[in-house]
């Protein structure tokens, strides 16, 4: 007589989290002073919705990267951490919450973000257009970069939200071709890099994120550098990718600083202005840094 055992599924390996990862914790004056300005003026941060690693270093530092048209998205990205689902009405006095909040805070430089607004027909534009404005009303010596959405093709909208003074405008690629259906469904490769051209086209500068550790190669790597240097490209970010939580899309694996420091070698060499590329990189990282050519 045969018992038949059960068959045992063998878990997936986990991806230990290497050494080279650290996180500063937030604290300080400055942090505690940008935490209360956020909650004062109710404003979003992508440093707390995307669950940023650097949040505690840049707080620290008086910097914030401010998310405007709420904080729930239309789009599923699987690497996202920002909520999804039906947003709620347009705050119309954002845009000035927003530029107050700046001046208050003193930077000499700001990035602002948004989540995607699909459901809006000019896809969020015109507060894009207004919260620029007014943040260059209130703080004239104010340099601004805007990592603005995938308005779909809509052009128009593309135009008023980089026609208000910024002068950077970056729009992340995410990953390379074959991984978008996976990381980024409801998005484009080649509509994400007509985009980027266009803005450049328009005459500002640009730049665009990718993200390493997701199952890409060093060849798609190094493809998708060129696809955005002949879209006109100026400033690459490259960071490594951390999984928010178990919803999330699965690290494949955690990509050692002498690649990063490598890929930033041949980024400068393919003709960016300027790579900033490391673990813990993220789009809004030393964004100072990224206004004028790092010649």
């Amino acid at each position: 007589m045969f018992i038949e055992l059960p068959v045992v599924q063998k878990k997936k390996e986990r991806v230990s989290k290497p050494d080279w990862l650290r996180v500063k914790l937030p604290i300080g004056e400055n942090y505690k002073k940008v935490r209360k300005l956020v909650d004062q003026y109710k404003l979003h941060t992508i440093c707390q919705s995307g669950h940023c690693p650097n949040m505690g270093e840049c707080w620290g530092e008086g910097t914030a990267t401010f998310m405007i048209l709420g904080n729930v998205c239309t789009r599923s990205c699987s690497f996202c951490a920002v909520a999804t689902g039906r947003p709620p009405e347009l705050d119309l006095d954002e845009p000035y919450r927003v530029a107050e909040a700046i001046k208050l805070m003193g930077v000499k430089h700001a990035v602002i973000t948004s989540v995607n607004r699909d459901e809006l027909k000019d896809k969020g534009a015109q507060i894009w257009y207004e919260t620029v404005t007014s943040v260059k009303e209130l703080s004239p010596q104010t340099t601004i970069e805007t990592l603005i959405p995938d308005v779909r093709a809509k052009w128009n909208a593309l135009e008023l939200m980089i026609s208000a003074g910024q002068e950077v405008v970056s729009h992340n690629i995410e990953t390379v071709p074959s991984l978008y259906r996976k990381v980024r469904p409801q998005a484009k490769y080649i509509r994400s890099l007509e985009q980027i051209k266009r803005t450049k086209v328009y005459g500002k500068r640009t730049k665009s994120g990718i993200m390493a550790g997701l199952g890409e190669t060093k060849d798609e790597m190094l493809q998708t550098m060129d696809d955005l240097l002949e879209h006109g490209c100026d400033v690459l970010t490259i960071g490594q990718y951390l999984r928010p939580t178990k919803r999330h899309i699965a690290i494949a694996e955690y990509v050692h600083p002498d690649v990063f420091a490598e890929y930033k070698e041949i980024g400068i060499s393919k003709g960016f202005d300027y790579v900033e590329s490391g673990p813990m990189v993220r789009s809004s990282y030393h964004a100072e840094r990224h206004v004028y050519p790092n010649k």
